[in-house]
């Protein structure tokens, strides 16, 4: 896609393909580390892939200033874009904030912009790894 279609492309649309991006890699990152049983692969994807993580490591972006102005305001596009479903297991500014972090993947991936998603992706892997951020938290 071009860049122009993608900034024109609705926040739920990048965030449906962000949190496909994002799952791939936790996935791809998982195997790495060596689990190989589906349920130990299962559990320990969900610490990743939680709404609060998701929240937790964008809200960690933002407040150092680790995102351009550009990426900002994809993330409160996404984080303001009415989904018309209630969160079950989170509250609704997690959930809100979680589906920001997902439109700003989505849209670097379908802008092409690999290296950045791969330097946004691997450093949400950190976080969580370092801070033990999970849903239940």
């Amino acid at each position: 896609m071009e860049k122009m279609e993608v900034k024109q492309m609705k926040s739920l649309a990048l965030a449906y393909m962000g949190d496909a991006v994002y799952e791939m890699h936790v996935r791809h990152h998982l195997l790495n580390q060596g689990a190989v049983m589906p349920n130990q692969l299962h559990r320990s994807a969900v610490r990743f892939v939680a709404a609060t993580s998701q929240a937790a490591v964008v809200q960690a972006w933002i407040a150092d200033d680790f995102l351009t102005e550009e990426e900002q305001g994809v993330v409160r596009r996404g984080r303001n874009a009415k989904s018309g479903s209630i969160p079950k297991n989170t509250d609704v500014q997690t959930y809100r904030y979680s589906t920001g972090f997902e439109a700003l993947l989505g849209y670097h991936y379908l802008s092409g912009s690999l290296g950045r998603l791969e330097e946004l992706v691997t450093d949400a892997i950190r976080q969580v790894e370092e801070k033990g951020v999970d849903r239940n938290e």
